[in-house]
């Protein structure tokens, strides 16, 4: 597989997830009484929350997944014509992972204003 047809593959599966997430987001709008809305404390969509905590973390994973398939696979590289670096090259691997942590936070930040 070219770089041009992974390119088009990550591009069209991010469109396509994107929709499908604004599509749910829409259909399941919740609506609430006008009761409810007082107890609230004013008009809280909390569909337009949850699309926002979902893409939070969801780009924060694939931020991560980008990342470090390029530090993996160049870290193993590294290792395996040096492998007295293996300690330091994990150290990569992790700030990188170090990504989908800080999506996760902002998603539950997000999910604590509703």
């Amino acid at each position: 597989m070219t770089a041009y047809a992974l390119r088009r593959k990550i591009r069209l599966s991010i469109v396509f997830t994107f929709v499908i997430l604004a599509a749910t987001a829409f259909a399941f709008t919740p609506t609430l009484s006008a009761a409810a809305e007082e107890v609230a404390g004013g008009n809280h969509d909390v569909a337009w929350v949850c699309l926002a905590a979902a893409l939070a973390f969801g780009f924060g994973a694939i931020g991560a997944g980008m990342a470090i398939s390029n530090v993996g696979s160049a870290a193993m590289g590294a290792i395996s014509e040096k492998p007295e670096i293996a300690t330091n090259a994990l150290i990569f691997i992790a700030l990188a992972e170090g990504l989908v942590v800080f999506g996760f936070i902002t998603a539950l930040m997000i999910l604590g204003k509703v």
